[in-house]
């Protein structure tokens, strides 16, 4: 069996606890359809800080508004772990330094 394929026994395991879960393969199928897209960038982050205190606003307002600008457009569920990477990287260098600001 290779790292990523299913053997015989795991295939098996599964389908007896979906037996006993009531659920069949097609269930899963059907239901993985039927799901709707998420949700873009744009079309969520201005719902979040009603979600949030004043405090939290002022603290991510800024990183959510760069999210907007970058990925508006993209599904919550699309950015790879290298885009996240990357994103989190352009705006380390590109930070505006305050008189007050925090650094070690």
């Amino acid at each position: 069996m290779s790292g990523t394929a299913a053997g015989r026994a795991e295939l098996d395991a599964a389908r007896l606890l979906l037996a006993r879960m009531g659920i069949s393969p097609a269930d899963l199928v059907e239901a993985a359809l039927a799901r709707p897209p998420a949700p873009t960038f744009a079309e969520y982050v201005p719902v979040v800080p009603a979600a949030v205190s004043e405090g939290t606003r002022r603290a991510y307002g800024a990183y959510w508004k760069r999210v907007l600008e970058h990925w508006g457009q993209q599904r919550l569920d699309e950015p790879t772990p290298s885009e996240i990477e990357r994103l989190a990287e352009y705006v380390k260098t590109h930070v505006v330094a305050r008189r007050n600001a925090r650094w070690a």
